[in-house]
């Protein structure tokens, strides 16, 4: 069982991998603590358990880019190869706290080292800290990976330092751990709480292409077969061009549209997931979708779609959800996978629902009256 104190007035919050998503996520704190008295547009709850958006603390932070380490988290976050909006201009949050250089593992595709842009990774040097004693010296109630798609090994170093360092993970990447009983046992065993994996964005290509999937289902109509091809120009992007480090994102996409699905299709009649990087689209990600249905009759139900978003906001939206329900479950003496808020904020969680199912679950969860 944990050791640890209960989370207090505020939520100890640590980053791994100060990348765009980051940035947008250290530009929200700001911005809703400057908003506090006036609009929470683009915050699904205002309060979660005893904390606002505006009680996320930032302690701690880990990278391993030379333009990054070393440098106060709130000039870090606007560091090249970082091209997320610029979207707050007040106080940031993160002055007093300096990134770090974490463990490299594989962190860093080989593509990555050696683009010929910004974008490209140049890694610091010098030694790596150890993040066990980071999070203990400054009290880290949860901590938040953000590391590059395909950090397998990487995701698994810090999945294994909260365990040690007795501080809950929201793991936003897909590599999957919460849903992973051996890990997800770990996590309850040691008594600290897991919400996973794969963040969904609040209203990206993968939340909507469920629910329409989810919507063809529901109305009877059987779909034939679909696609979501996704385009954009952040680092995200670019490190997926590696197939190999693209396989797990693929994987996620497909299952939580498949999920949605009475019949799953067969595999070559759905093709979900990130098919190029444009460069001088930078953090804009467009998704262009399609769904081929047979209706009454077994006529046909054709449906296309473009969707376009500033990714990383997209994403911080749901993450602050995410950072409380952690710290909230951890109040609560709950632990490992915390299965109803991974359901709604996650892409893959450890059991799929439908969103209906999941939203009503999850505020059960915030209410405390789900378990």
């Amino acid at each position: 069982m944990s050791d640890a104190e209960p989370v207090g007035r505020t939520i100890r919050v640590a980053i791994v991998g100060v990348g765009n998503c980051a940035s947008a996520l250290v530009q929200g704190i700001g911005y809703y603590r400057r908003e506090s008295e006036c609009t929470m547009d683009g915050l699904s709850h205002r309060r979660i358990g005893s904390w606002e958006c505006e009680d996320i603390e930032l302690v701690a932070a880990f990278d391993i880019d030379a333009r990054k380490v070393g440098l106060s988290l709130s000039e870090a976050i606007f560091a090249p190869p970082n091209c997320a909006v610029k979207f707050f201009s007040g106080t940031l949050p993160g002055k007093d706290v300096f990134v770090q250089k974490g463990p490299v593992a594989d962190g860093v595709a080989p593509h990555m080292k050696s683009h010929p842009s910004e974008r490209a990774f140049r890694t610091a040097p010098g030694s790596e800290v150890s993040p066990v004693e980071v999070l203990r010296k400054h009290g880290v109630n949860v901590l938040i990976n953000f590391l590059p798609v395909g950090s397998e090994a990487a995701t698994r170093l810090y999945a294994e330092a909260c365990l040690h360092a007795r501080c809950a993970m929201v793991n936003c990447i897909p590599s999957f751990v919460a849903s992973d009983t051996v890990w997800s046992d770990r996590f309850r065993v040691a008594g600290v709480p897991i919400v996973g994996d794969d963040i969904k964005s609040q209203l990206g290509a993968t939340i909507v292409h469920r629910m329409l999937a989810r919507l063809f289902s529901d109305r009877g109509i059987r779909i034939r077969h679909t696609y979501q091809l996704n385009t954009g120009g952040n680092t995200d992007f670019l490190n997926m061009l590696s197939r190999e480090r693209l396989a797990s994102k693929r994987l996620s996409k497909t299952r939580a549209v498949q999920s949605q699905l009475k019949v799953p299709l067969e595999g070559w009649r759905v093709h979900i997931g990130p098919s190029d990087y444009v460069e001088w689209q930078n953090d804009n990600k467009v998704c262009f979708l399609r769904i081929e249905g047979s209706g009454f009759g077994a006529q046909p139900i054709h449906l296309e779609l473009r969707l376009s978003v500033e990714d990383s906001p997209n994403s911080a939206g749901v993450v602050v959800d995410a950072i409380r329900c952690a710290a909230l479950a951890f109040n609560r003496g709950l632990s490992g996978a915390i299965e109803e808020a991974s359901a709604w904020l996650m892409k893959s969680p450890p059991t799929q629902l439908s969103d209906a199912e999941a939203k009503i679950v999850f505020e059960r969860f915030i209410r405390g009256t789900g378990r």
